[in-house]
């Protein structure tokens, strides 16, 4: 496991009732209800929070490998994450893919932005190795 010098942020969430309760962040940021994927619940699923906060992160990711690249990330870049929700033989696993857009910059640039944006982003460095997951420019 890799050595961590400096903690620079923590996010903090207090959780009740699972799939089917509530989760709030301890700043008040984050105020949201859950329900289980495809039920007609009223809020949003682990899922999707999980696929949003992976997208966020990667297009960060991308914006330090275009500055280091001395690339311009275009206005519109977008990273479309899928998460799916899956079992195999009664266990629960995850999968994903991340479709980036990055209009205007050509393919070859933009497929070695989204490959440095994998190898350094948070969110992709714990899923590496742990579930399926596929990254494609779009």
């Amino acid at each position: 496991m890799t050595r961590i010098d400096t903690v620079l942020y923590t996010g903090k969430t207090h959780t009740t009732g699972g799939r089917d309760g509530e989760s709030r962040s301890s700043d008040g940021r984050l105020d949201v209800a859950l329900s289980a994927p495809g039920s007609t619940g009223g809020g949003t699923n682990p899922e999707q929070m999980f696929a949003a906060g992976w997208s966020a992160c990667f297009i960060g990711a991308m914006g330090l490998a275009a500055a280091k690249m001395k690339v311009a990330l275009p206005a519109d870049t977008a990273v479309d994450a899928e998460v799916d929700l899956r079992t195999v033989d009664g266990a629960y696993f995850l999968q994903a893919r991340l479709n980036v857009s990055l209009p205007g910059v050509e393919r070859e640039v933009a497929e070695a932005l989204a490959r440095t944006a994998h190898e350094t982003c948070p969110y992709s460095k714990a899923t590496r190795g742990n579930i399926d997951v596929v990254i494609s420019v779009v």
